[in-house]
């Protein structure tokens, strides 16, 4: 089932979620197919459960090819429950982000450059990558929302922040965010 995606504004995308106590359940396997098909819908790299209106400590993300991102590599496709991430180093890289919570709109956002994530998958299964770029920088977005983050207050010059569009007219209008 696809959800509606909760946009910038709401206040359900600003509250701390919960961490995921039951695994292998029917009800988080559906979850877990929903935001999938959720995800897939909207052409997303990644989805949290606050994102469909779920308060719990749940990302899921990956693809092979995307059309918002189209330079960017494979990002395998990953299940995360209960997240920890670690940076590797103090390195930070600023790169463009959109989100499915803010259609419409980039902003150029500094993330730790490599770190290790842990967590979960919704087996129980331990989870635990050492990654950097495009990967790292997908695993931070989507952990952000677990906190009630949203990339815009992560821009440090807003000068960089604005409508797709705008910032990038040769992209396809269809696929901005």
């Amino acid at each position: 089932m696809i959800h509606e995606i909760l946009k910038m504004g709401d206040a359900r995308l600003l509250r701390i979620a919960e961490p995921v106590s039951q695994f292998n359940t029917p009800e988080l396997s559906k979850l877990v197919a929903d935001m999938f098909e959720t995800m897939a819908a909207a052409n997303g790299a990644g989805l949290a459960a606050p994102q469909i209106g779920v308060n719990l400590q749940l990302v899921i993300f990956g693809f092979k090819s995307n059309p918002r991102y189209p330079d960017a590599p494979n990002v395998p496709e990953t299940v995360l429950l209960n997240p920890v991430l670690t940076p590797l180093s103090e390195e930070v890289d600023e790169a463009w982000e959109g989100c499915l919570s803010v259609p419409g709109l980039r902003g150029l956002v500094p993330r730790w450059s490599k770190l290790r994530y842990e967590g979960v998958d919704q087996f129980g299964a331990v989870i635990s990558r050492e990654v950097d770029g495009f990967h790292a920088r997908v695993v931070q977005h989507e952990c952000d929302h677990l906190n009630g983050i949203l990339y815009p207050v992560r821009i440090r010059d807003l000068s960089q922040f604005g409508y797709t569009e705008v910032l990038f007219p040769e992209m396809d209008p269809n696929q901005d965010d």
